[in-house]
């Protein structure tokens, strides 16, 4: 179950602003270790994603201005909804 759940928005290095909603939750860290964070980003039925986004870095920017770093680790969906298997790196932003 996920421990964030919010619209938010992917945005990629060349500037391109992806909206649509995030689902994220974080582990124990390890030894006072950052923890460890992944989520799905479902991208709003609205947006046209990024282009072959797998294994690109992205920053997530939350709602309250809050923002992480993620990896793209996968794609999932159909024509109806894409969803963004994510990997969060740093400090979880949530």
């Amino acid at each position: 179950m996920a421990t964030y759940r919010s619209p938010a928005v992917l945005l990629s290095a060349d500037g391109t602003r992806t909206s649509g909603t995030a689902a994220l939750f974080s582990e124990p860290g390890r030894k006072g270790g950052i923890p460890p964070w992944a989520g799905d980003f479902r991208l709003a039925t609205t947006a046209t994603g990024i282009k072959n986004p797998v294994g690109k870095t992205l920053t997530l920017e939350m709602p309250d201005g809050r923002s992480g770093k993620v990896v793209v680790q996968g794609v999932k969906g159909g024509s109806k909804s894409t969803i963004l298997a994510l990997m969060g790196e740093d400090q979880p932003p949530f």
